[in-house]
């Protein structure tokens, strides 16, 4: 904990620092949400086709999720999604005039949640 997913556009891939996206939202997770630095773990995934609307072309999508055990307050999981939009807009520099739509969320892991280190 906490498992942080990052979907984006692939066309971004240029213009997204996800190696210092990424220290810094650990980083902010630690201070926001008290995870341990050591248990932060984040995957990016980009994805080939975006659509938006009745539209094809001229758009691009990065939504992260991050998922936490539970106990951490509304006020607390908003805080930390906010501060992660101001993350991204530091990181995220796309090119070309892309329609940009981002959004990020955070979840409580389910109860049945487990994992093991090899």
């Amino acid at each position: 904990m906490p498992q942080i997913t990052v979907d984006y556009s692939a066309v971004l891939a240029e213009g997204f620092d996800r190696p210092g996206f990424a220290k810094a939202l650990h980083e902010e997770v630690v201070r926001t949400a008290a995870a341990k630095p050591e248990a932060c773990k984040t995957q990016f995934r980009a994805g080939g086709d975006t659509t938006v609307g009745p539209d094809t072309a001229g758009h691009a999508v990065v939504h992260v999720t991050l998922g936490l055990l539970a106990g951490r307050t509304d006020e607390t999981k908003v805080k930390l999604t906010e501060n992660v939009l101001e993350l991204l807009r530091e990181y995220l520099k796309p090119e070309g005039g892309l329609a940009l739509h981002v959004s990020a969320e955070v979840r409580d892991l389910a109860p049945s949640y487990r994992k093991f280190d090899a």
